[in-house]
Order: structure tokens, then C-alpha cells, then sequence
């Protein structure tokens, strides 16, 4: 894919955006010489804001090459949001397929034309207390140890400040003026996992590889070090309701 092909209905949604975001933001863009300037490639974004989707394209947009981001398939029939969804460009995940694979093939799909498909591998906001990457779920090492593109690790900072994961209050934050700090780095290396079957353990491997590329990039533009172990929510989740009924059983055995 020529960097210049970008079409109508991107430039348009980039008209309408771009402005608000350069005024109300300052940038700090690097490892842009990372991005792919011909051929199909994957990004591995970490997410920990609603407005950080914006931020990422944003900078991918200035490369001249854009992202195709995985979206459910049912949002592709609703009016308005369908044509823009399909305008631009945007991959429909079918996650109703048994076949793993074949729910993403039309991400394959996409790769195998040039394009560059966008996967936010955490699946949603971070849970991490402090904003870290959590594990990620597999669908981008299958689309890469299908494809073999290069996989680029993205890191992005700054827009959890503007707008908070999971805030209860003050969810839009614009004073003082953030700083959006976006970096690409160079492609992960999966190359021990070609040509292995896709079993669940490979999966994970690759998919720990990657995290921990994003990770690194991450502590990186924070300029801080990352934590030793990534978080998992699941894992979170079930200490805490172990914590409770603990709580709860002392409670009711202190109880005369």
C-alpha cells in the first residue's frame, strides 16, 4: 500500500478531527521510521483511555499510512455508523465463528492487501492500577503467525490523563493542556513461533512476546520501569472475591 492512498471518507474523518485534537493537545510523536512504508503490518497498541483510539491514529495518520481497526461486525449494519465504518475502511470481526481463525479473516484479508490492521491486544481499558498493559488476549499473534507480517509494539501516554480509565468524575480533563505521547518501535520478533501449530501455549508465548514489547516501549515514554509481573485481570478478579469471602466468613464467625 502507497502511503498516499488513504481515501475520501479517512481524510474526511480526519478533517473533522484533527483540529480539535491539535488544539486541545500537545504531541510528542517518535519512532515513526518504524512504520512499514509498503506492504501488509500489524500495530500492537496498548489502551488506557476512551480517547487514546484518537491519539493512535492520529499519529499513524501523519505516517501516510493508516489503520484498519477490528470492529464487531454488527455495528457494520447500523446506518450512519456502518457507511462510516465501511467508508474508512474498518474490519468487521465476526466473533460469532467457532473458527478462531476465520474470525479474523477478514484481518487476514486486509494484510494480505498491504494494509495495516490495528489490534489493541488488552481487548479493553487496562485494569492495571497504574495505567500498565494487561495480559493480552491471542487475536493478534494468530493474525501474525498466519500473515508473518511484522507486528510494530506501539506505546501511547498522555490521554489517560486527559480523559481516565473507568472515572467516576471528571472524566474529561483538558486544563491544563495534556501532552499525547505516542511511540513506535521496531517489529516484535515472532520468528521462533513460525511454522508451529497454533496450540493454545504457542498462542499465549507469542502473545507474551508482543505485550512485553509494548510494555517495554511504554516504560520507555513514561520513564519509569514497568512492573515485573503483567497484570491479569482474571487472575485479580478471583483473589479479590477469595479476599471477600474470607472477610465475610470472619464476619459471621466473630458473630455471637
Amino acid at each position: 500500500m502507497s502511503r498516499r492512498r488513504i481515501g475520501f471518507w479517512y481524510r474526511l474523518a480526519a478533517v473533522i478531527a484533527k483540529p480539535p485534537l491539535v488544539v486541545l493537545f500537545k504531541r510528542d510523536w517518535r519512532g515513526m521510521e518504524h512504520i512499514p512504508a509498503d506492504g501488509g503490518f500489524i500495530t500492537a497498541v496498548n489502551h488506557n483511555s476512551y480517547l487514546d483510539p484518537l491519539s493512535y491514529a492520529h499519529f499513524q495518520y501523519n505516517t501516510g499510512r493508516v489503520p484498519r481497526f477490528l470492529a464487531k461486525a454488527g455495528l457494520f449494519r447500523t446506518p450512519f455508523v456502518g457507511m462510516m465504518l465501511r467508508g474508512t475502511g474498518q474490519i468487521p470481526v465476526y466473533r460469532e465463528s467457532s473458527d478462531a481463525v476465520s474470525a479474523f479473516r477478514a484481518a487476514i484479508d486486509a494484510i494480505d492487501r498491504g494494509e495495516c490492521v490495528a489490534f489493541y491486544p488488552e481487548g479493553t481499558l487496562t485494569r492495571d492500577p497504574d495505567h500498565w498493559p494487561m495480559q493480552g488476549k491471542t487475536g493478534a499473534a494468530r493474525v501474525a503467525l498466519e500473515t508473518k507480517a511484522p507486528v510494530i509494539p506501539v506505546a501511547q501516554w498522555g490521554a489517560n490523563h486527559a480523559m481516565p480509565p473507568y472515572a467516576k468524575e471528571d472524566k474529561l480533563r483538558l486544563l491544563p493542556r495534556k501532552t499525547l505521547r505516542v511511540q513506535a518501535g521496531p517489529p516484535v520478533d515472532l520468528s521462533a513461533y513460525y511454522g508451529m501449530e497454533p496450540t493454545a501455549e504457542v498462542l499465549r508465548a507469542a502473545t507474551d512476546t508482543i505485550m512485553a514489547a509494548v510494555t517495554e516501549l511504554l516504560a520507555e515514554v513514561r520513564g519509569e520501569p514497568a512492573p515485573a509481573e503483567t497484570y491479569d485481570h482474571r487472575t485479580a478478579r478471583a483473589e479479590q472475591r477469595q479476599k471477600t469471602q474470607q472477610l465475610k466468613a470472619e464476619e459471621q464467625g466473630g458473630t455471637p
